[in-house]
C-alpha cells in the first residue's frame, strides 16, 4: 500500500537543495518538499497558520511561540532552516543623524509585523545587548500580525499601507530608520539615503558568535499536531531528513566552484575559525540558550503570556 503524502513547505536554500531535488527523502513518512516562498500578507507563514495549508512548514520562530502560546495544534523539531543577526538587518536614513543605536529612540522605524522574528530579536538585541528603550521609538508595521494578538498599551504602533509605503519614507526621511529580515530596495540600488545602522555590522556579529554564542534562529521546521497523530514517526523523520540535507549541503561546498563566489571555499573555512562551534546545529540542548533568550524577548514585548520552556516547544528527538 502506498504510503500517505505528507507536505512540507519550505524556502530555497543550500541547505534544502537535497530536500527539493529528491536527494533526501524519508523511509518512515512519504514527505513531499515544496518551495514556497515567504512574502506579503499571503505567505507560507500565514498559509501554514490561518488556513493549515500543507502538513508541516517552515515557520517564524516568532509566530510559532505566539501560536503555541494561543493554544494553536502545531509542534515543531528542533531543526532552525533560517538564522540571521540582527545587526545586519537594521537601516537608516542617512539624514536622520542616527549615528548609533542610542539615537533610535523618538524616531520612526519601519517593520514588516511587530511579531516577525527579526522585529523581535532587533527590538530585544538593542534592549539588552545596547542599552536602547525600545518602547520610546513608534514602529510603523506594513501588514496585520501572522498570528492575531493583543500587544501592550505602552507600544507605540502605527500602520503603513505596505510595505512599498514603508520604504518609501525611508528614501524621504519621514521613517527613519527600517528592521528587516529583507534589505530594502532602496539600499539594493544604491540609493545613497539609505544606509546600515552599524557601519561596520559584521564587526557586531562577530562578537556575537561569541557572547551569546549562537547564530540566531529566525524559523523552526514546525507540523500539524493531527497529522503526527496519524503519522508518529513524522517528528523524527522531518528531523532526520532536514539534517541529512544539511550535511549533505555543507558536503557540495567541497567543491571549490559549487558556488557563484570566488572564493567560496575558502570563506568557509575562514568562518570556521571563528568560533568553536557550527553555527548551523540542531538539537534542543545545542540550542537551548538561543531559545531561551528569544522565548525571553518575546514575553518582555508582550507576544506571549509566560515564558515556554524549549521541552514544550519542540519534539523529542533521538
Amino acid at each position: 500500500m502506498d504510503q500517505e503524502l505528507i507536505t512540507v513547505a519550505i524556502e530555497t536554500y543550500d541547505r534544502h537543495a537535497p530536500l527539493l531535488e529528491g536527494s533526501v527523502t524519508s523511509s518512515e513518512v512519504n514527505l513531499r518538499f515544496l518551495q514556497v516562498e515567504q512574502s506579503g500578507d499571503a505567505g507560507r507563514h500565514e498559509q501554514f497558520l490561518q488556513h493549515g495549508q500543507w502538513d508541516a512548514a517552515e515557520l517564524s520562530f516568532s509566530s510559532y511561540l505566539v501560536a503555541v502560546d494561543q493554544g494553536l495544534p502545531i509542534h515543531a523539531v528542533p531543526i532552525f532552516p533560517r538564522r540571521l543577526f540582527s545587526q545586519s538587518q537594521l537601516y537608516v536614513n542617512v539624514q536622520a543623524e542616527i549615528r548609533g543605536p542610542e539615537d533610535l529612540p523618538g524616531k520612526r522605524v519601519g517593520l514588516s509585523t511587530y511579531q516577525t522574528t527579526l522585529s523581535v530579536l532587533a527590538k530585544g538585541d538593542l534592549a539588552h545587548y545596547y542599552g536602547v528603550p525600545w518602547k520610546e521609538i513608534t514602529y510603523v508595521t506594513s501588514r496585520p500580525e501572522t498570528v492575531n494578538v493583543a500587544l501592550p498599551a505602552d507600544v507605540k504602533m502605527e500602520r503603513a499601507d505596505g510595505m512599498q509605503q514603508i520604504e518609501a519614507e525611508l528614501v524621504d526621511g519621514t521613517i527613519q530608520a527600517f528592521f528587516n529580515p529583507r534589505p530594502p530596495r532602496a539600499f539594493l540600488d544604491g540609493d545613497p539615503n539609505v544606509a546600515r545602522l552599524f557601519a561596520d555590522p559584521q564587526a557586531e556579529e562577530q562578537r556575537h558568535l561569541h557572547e551569546p554564542g549562537y547564530f540566531p534562529i529566525m524559523h523552526v521546521a514546525a507540523y500539524r499536531r493531527a497529522v503526527a497523530d496519524q503519522h508518529p514517526e513524522l517528528p523524527q523523520a522531518l528531523f532526520d531528513a532536514f539534517e541529512r540535507a544539511r550535511q549533505l549541503a555543507r558536503q557540495r561546498w567541497n567543491d571549490p566552484n559549487w558556488s557563484l563566489l570566488l572564493w567560496g571555499k575558502q570563506e568557509l573555512e575562514r568562518e570556521g575559525e571563528l568560533q568553536p562551534y557550527d553555527p548551523w546545529r540542531n538539537g534542543l540542548e545545542a540550542n537551548r540558550k538561543n531559545i531561551q533568550d528569544f522565548v525571553a524577548y518575546s514575553h518582555e514585548q508582550g507576544l506571549i503570556r509566560r515564558l515556554l520552556a524549549p521541552e514544550e516547544l519542540f519534539a523529542a528527538i533521538d
